[in-house]
């Protein structure tokens, strides 16, 4: 069983959750280096700080996200993968809430062993964090950031790229093809052309709705409503009332699951028995277990179920057999590539100086991630110059019996 060394400061509302290696067992139940002691050589610790919802409506996201994160620090400690130095990872809780996440870059910038850092989940609390390690030079890596304009800038959908955050990466594909991939598959799948589009205000689900919009005008299609929502407002007898009315034939949602599934369940006991297409912040379990009638509903999401990626069966039985409690979730493959791009970086960054840490060794890391390439759990993991995956694979899920099932997989 995986050590757990738990230490909560309750300070500002954060969690801090701090796994170390355990050293009797190593991912996939094999013998793990527990810091590299037992031959008298001294190693150097690194940490890599993980940030996600560890608490609250979105935490089986968040614990799959820590817990890949975990598994690739005691696999690069298990096989002593940067000669010299030993892994941790210290997980901090956001909640869900951008100014949570801004507390969290400023306590994983203020520990000098954090050289690279996994996270955040969600797009708008990694607009509030990477300014603070951009002024730190702190390489961050997200295995489930979507908004293009975090890595392409805010003019991106006038044709104007601009990178705001040299040392901001992620694994997954991006909401510049998340909403036009559903867009796509309605329209010339699905043979659908009219739909209500409905966001929830915030930065990820407002730029799906966007981009899935814009899209469906491209095609030739027609939205016949639009409305915005906020989270946790679960009363949506009158909107449901204006779906019906519109004569839409699905309604596309842009947001999470915790509000996604009573709005698709109020929708159909209002009488517009359509389906509820949204994105991967829809695509969990809990949307159904949370939606009696779910069924029928469709979900898009970056990237392809873990059993169908080339590494994700042996990824899926190193995380059994570490015994860690919570399902990796969806993003655990890509935050586990995630975690290993910045192994690989500070491998690479110790590397160019005779197998020791750079005194300024944040800056070698970040200098080191662009040219960082891997195969990974995911398939071939390496960034574009804008810190984009180049793997980018989108897939549409929808469900039935209950339970979501893969329907069409495309890779761009």
């Amino acid at each position: 069983m995986l050590a757990v060394a738990l230490a909560t400061l309750a300070v500002g509302g954060i969690l801090t959750w701090t796994l170390m290696p355990d050293s009797g067992r190593g991912a996939g139940g094999s013998s793990a280096d527990g810091g590299g002691s037992s031959n008298g050589t001294a190693t150097t610790t690194v940490v890599i700080g993980v940030d996600a919802p560890l608490t609250g409506g979105l935490a089986v996201f968040g614990s799959g996200i820590k817990n890949s994160a975990d598994l690739a620090a005691r696999t690069a400690n298990r096989r002593k993968y940067v000669p010299g130095v030993t892994f941790e990872v210290k997980a901090l809780d956001d909640q869900g809430q951008p100014q949570v996440g801004q507390q969290n870059a400023t306590a994983l910038v203020a520990d000098r062993r954090v050289l690279g850092v996994v996270g955040p989940l969600n797009s708008a609390v990694a607009q509030s964090m990477l300014p603070v390690f951009a002024s730190a030079g702190l390489v961050d890596v997200s295995p489930a950031n979507t908004n293009p304009v975090l890595t392409l800038g805010s003019d991106w959908q006038k044709g104007v790229k601009a990178r705001p955050y040299p040392a901001y990466y992620r694994t997954t594909a991006t909401d510049a093809l998340q909403g036009p991939f559903a867009a796509r598959y309605l329209v010339k799948v699905a043979k659908k052309t009219k739909f209500f589009v409905i966001d929830d205000r915030k930065t990820y689900g407002a730029g799906l709705a966007g981009e899935f919009t814009n899209e469906v005008a491209a095609l030739g299609g027609t939205v016949v409503g639009s409305e915005h929502v906020d989270p946790g407002d679960h009363d949506f007898g009158t909107l449901a009332a204006r779906v019906r009315a519109s004569g839409a034939e699905a309604v596309y949602y842009g947001g999470e699951y915790p509000d996604a599934a009573p709005l698709s369940q109020q929708l159909k006991e209002g009488g517009a028995t359509v389906p509820l297409v949204g994105g991967d912040g829809i695509f969990d379990t809990e949307y159904t277990r949370l939606n009696g009638r779910a069924e029928g509903d469709l979900a898009t999401s970056v990237g392809a179920p873990t059993t169908e990626l080339s590494g994700g069966n042996a990824f899926l039985a190193d995380y059994k057999a570490a015994g860690y409690t919570e399902d990796a979730g969806q993003y655990g493959a890509y935050a586990y590539d995630a975690a290993w791009a910045v192994i690989e970086a500070v491998r690479a960054a110790t590397a160019s100086h005779g197998g020791t840490l750079p005194s300024n060794a944040r800056a070698e890391v970040a200098s080191a991630m662009a040219g960082v390439s891997f195969d990974g759990t995911t398939g071939p993991v390496s960034f574009d110059g804008y810190g984009d995956t180049k793997n980018r694979q989108l897939t549409v899920y929808t469900v039935q019996g209950g339970a979501w099932h893969s329907v069409k997989t495309d890779s761009y």
